[in-house]
């Protein structure tokens, strides 16, 4: 697996992580294509910060406040240009620094600096950089905030800002206290971490370095170089955990659809781009039977997946649980050359992952069943035949066991 791990021990802004991605590989055109979607001349630079070379990110943006209404049109309207994961993720970044503005100030809160143009760039940059290097997950290690105070828009503020740590609150990222004096770690550059963080240090393992990146602070101390780097690695297959991302999980009830129309609708969903689709018998008000349809799919596609529920089943209204975090195995499909009475065929299986070694193998149905059917036996045992000649075939070529 590859693994992004981002080392704020010096803090963390938009502009040092958009930085730190495209110096570890981030594909630098798709990048500043998508922050010329919200300011004309983004630069980048290479620079030396107290003796490291870094990418230097700025975007030449005027200051400039919204509301999160605003943000969002902004990014809206940014759609086809900049890839949907990556606008999608960008979006949860603002609606992170919203949810942590209106704590403070309340409800209806213009965005300040995070609103400006210059802060719209480097997340939509963030977001893109990331979305290229099409990492299998990524770890923060501990941050560092700075101490002391500073002055912004709503007058002087101890460090860490009230926003950022209602954001650290929020996330599971973890804070170092001795990173050193002033704000070390905007609230932009929090939400960009927490948004981004879907595995614990300590999941990692052992891990080979493939390549590393800095993106360079605008200040440049002798004290300490003001960069934050990111280091893409490949681990090695001990120690580490399920990786996790994020879906929408939509629900409804229906007790007026038959088993067809079910069955059809959750063909449907899956082909529209569902993760999963299922349907569940419930009871009902009045004791009436009925089935809870339940999808389960990416941020992005859940809005027009929710039509077609509503169009497929008849159904007046879908229930979105949005965000939900799933823990995720790799998985593979193979191809297992199998024997069964003499006849030989090559059969799909699905293989599950972690930590590089197989735990679960899975014939596909189809295959076996039009098998079962040449053959004239019991699809059941074809699939046990699959399935012990997939596991000596894949435990052969990894040298692992069998859990």
């Amino acid at each position: 697996m590859h693994i992004l791990v981002f080392d704020p021990f010096h803090g963390a802004a938009g502009d040092m992580i958009t930085g730190a991605l495209l110096d570890c590989g981030a594909d630098d055109k798709l990048v500043l294509s998508a922050m010329r979607s919200v300011v004309p001349d983004p630069g980048m630079t290479r620079v030396t910060r107290a003796g490291i070379q870094a990418v230097r990110i700025e975007t030449h943006a005027p200051a400039t406040h919204r509301t999160l209404a605003g943000v969002l049109e902004r990014l809206d309207a940014a759609a086809g240009i900049v890839p949907a994961e990556a606008l999608a993720m960008a979006r949860r970044v603002f609606e992170r620094i919203n949810a942590a503005e209106e704590k403070v100030h309340g409800a209806h809160v213009h965005f300040h600096e995070v609103g400006a143009d210059d802060a719209l760039a480097d997340v939509l940059g963030a977001c893109t950089a990331l979305h290229s290097l099409r990492v299998d997950g990524v770890v923060v290690l501990p941050v560092s905030v700075g101490s002391g105070t500073a002055t912004g828009s709503h007058g002087t503020f101890p460090i860490p800002a009230p926003a950022t740590t209602n954001i650290l609150v929020a996330s599971d990222l973890t804070i170092r206290p001795d990173g050193g004096t002033g704000e070390l770690c905007t609230p932009t550059g929090a939400a960009l971490l927490a948004e981004f963080s879907t595995m614990q240090p300590e999941d990692l393992g052992q891990y080979a370095i493939r390549s590393v990146g800095y993106g360079a602070g605008k200040r440049d101390p002798h004290e300490a170089p003001n960069v934050l780097r990111a280091m893409l690695v490949e681990t090695t297959g001990k120690g580490i955990a399920l990786a996790r991302d994020s879906v929408d999980v939509l629900e409804t009830n229906v007790d007026d659809v038959s088993g067809e129309v079910i069955a059809c609708a959750i063909a449907r969903f899956m082909e529209a781009g569902a993760r999963d689709a299922s349907a569940i018998p419930i009871i009902m008000k009045k004791g009436r039977p009925g089935f809870l349809l339940r999808v389960i799919c990416a941020e992005e596609s859940s809005a027009a997946l929710a039509g077609l529920m509503a169009r497929e089943l008849g159904t007046l209204g879908i229930r979105c649980i949005p965000a939900v975090h799933r823990f995720i195995a790799d998985r593979t499909i193979e191809e297992i050359d199998v024997e069964i009475n003499g006849s030989h065929r090559a059969i799909p299986v699905k293989c599950g992952w972690i930590a590089g070694e197989i735990y679960t193998l899975k014939a596909e149905f189809d295959a076996a069943r039009d098998w079962a059917q040449e053959l004239g036996m019991p699809v059941r045992d074809v699939i046990r035949i699959i399935e012990r000649a997939g596991w000596d075939s894949m435990l052969a070529k990894t040298r692992g066991g069998k859990p």
